[in-house]
């Protein structure tokens, strides 16, 4: 007997069929779930740690520490993504993990407010905190790539990988903006107010986005074919294959030197070229900006040069291309104020991002067509390996500049960067081998109804 080219059960022992694919109002949907959950991390990971440092005149090693403490509760990753595999629907996992976000983040701030008459206690709060936070970005996250990775056709990757980290983009800037204009004259009540309204206003966006996309009565067919594994037997599974494997490592290699240069890029504008504060904030902006252009000729391009295999080709680019940025970054701590930065760093931040969009675009292909019902576990096993990469590249960047500083105080400011730089080149030349080794996804099977 033939079987049927579609991925439909219609035996009897099945009441439901397989739901067709995402159109775009679907992707986009999904999208401003990750816009909901970059506002509020945007909030946690960025004005928190400035009133902290400031405002409550704490440590700067304080938030910094918070930060990198919520990066490690990531690596619950795997537990979340098996979790929701297991489960009929993935929809409740998002939306309870953007809850435990939300209460997080409403947890961090009041923590950090008792810092300023109770810092023992406040910095006790905030760890509370900055695990919940941690464990909805985890549980959240995880479930809304692994639902992506099982409900967007394969040629919608590409452009849906895209069109969902624009939106996070956007949901930063705008949580970034209005809080920050909302809190001017600061007070700590109105600090109170903004972020509750931030992480209600997350919430209830999540509510609306993903209500009806999953239908109410779906159990998916990949949870009935494939026999619930134990957690530590699912993530061996996984690991036992060797593109999957293969793609952790890449995921971390390449993480790690995109994560390095985040903490000292400004004041390395700062030191080498006279930057002032306003400039170097500029020339951030000016980065993000290269960043928005490469996942917008991914997403927009990618999809039409050949399926799958042009993922790659895309990773393999934007990892190549971020290293040559990197080597003139290296030029550009010898040369100083002659060499042109702008551009440079633009080129960064384009290569940056045309790495960046294809390589989700890639863990969302390569999830959606391995085993299926285990979306899930091998998201978050990619996640957790980026969570450990950021946690470490920041802070192996800023303290390799903080060191070579030390060592070389006689000698010219651009010094103490530019082996940090030729260190990061590096890695992304290690990501792009890596990335060039990893085989394309064999071609998903997917409803008629992509088609339409």
């Amino acid at each position: 007997m033939t079987a049927a080219p579609i991925d439909v059960d219609l035996t009897p022992a099945s009441a439901i069929a397989q739901p067709k694919p995402l159109g775009w109002a679907g992707i986009v949907r999904l999208g401003l779930v990750q816009s909901a959950l970059g506002a509020i991390v945007a909030l946690t990971t960025s004005t928190l740690n400035r009133v902290m440092a400031i405002e409550m005149a704490m440590p700067v090693l304080v938030p910094a520490a918070l930060v990198a403490w919520h990066y490690a509760v990531q690596l619950s990753r795997p537990h979340w993504g098996h979790g929701s595999d297991r489960g009929a629907r993935r929809t409740p996992w998002i939306v309870a993990g953007m809850g435990v976000l939300a209460l997080g983040a409403i947890l961090a701030t009041d923590a950090t407010l008792m810092m300023k008459s109770n810092p023992a206690g406040g910095v006790a709060m905030a760890v509370v905190a900055y695990l919940m936070i941690g464990a909805g970005v985890g549980a959240s996250g995880t479930s809304l790539l692994a639902l992506m990775a099982a409900r967007v056709a394969p040629t919608r990757r590409p452009a849906a990988a895209s069109l969902t980290w624009i939106l996070m983009i956007v949901g930063i800037v705008i949580s970034s903006a209005t809080v920050g204009h909302l809190i001017e004259p600061f007070s700590a009540q109105r600090l109170a107010l903004v972020a509750s309204g931030v992480a209600l206003i997350a919430f209830l966006v999540t509510l609306g986005a993903v209500a009806g996309i999953e239908p109410q009565g779906f159990v998916a067919r990949d949870h009935d074919a494939r026999p619930a594994l134990p957690f530590r037997a699912a993530l061996s599974e996984i690991w036992a294959n060797a593109t999957d494997r293969r793609f952790t490592i890449f995921i971390f290699v390449s993480m790690l030197a995109y994560s390095a240069q985040d903490l000292i890029l400004e004041p390395f504008a700062g030191l080498v070229f006279g930057f002032s504060p306003g400039q170097s904030t500029q020339l951030s902006s000016v980065q993000h900006g290269g960043v928005l252009a490469g996942m917008i000729l991914v997403g927009a391009v990618g999809a039409r040069l050949g399926g799958a295999g042009w993922m790659r080709r895309w990773t393999v680019l934007g990892c190549l291309g971020s290293a040559a940025a990197l080597a003139m970054l290296v030029i550009a701590a010898s040369v100083g104020r002659d060499w042109p930065l702008a551009p440079t760093v633009f080129g960064l931040g384009f290569f940056n991002g045309v790495f960046a969009v294809a390589a989700i675009g890639s863990m969302m292909g390569l999830a959606g067509a391995g085993a299926p019902g285990r979306e899930g576990i091998r998201i978050g096993l990619w996640g957790a390996a980026q969570a450990i990469a950021f946690g470490l590249g920041g802070l192996s960047g800023a303290a390799g500049v903080d060191v070579l500083r030390a060592i070389s105080a006689t000698a010219a400011p651009g010094a103490a960067f530019a082996p940090v730089f030729a260190a990061e080149a590096c890695l992304f030349l290690i990501s792009a081998w890596l990335a060039a080794q990893i085989a394309a996804p064999a071609k998903a099977t997917m409803p008629r109804a992509a088609a339409a």
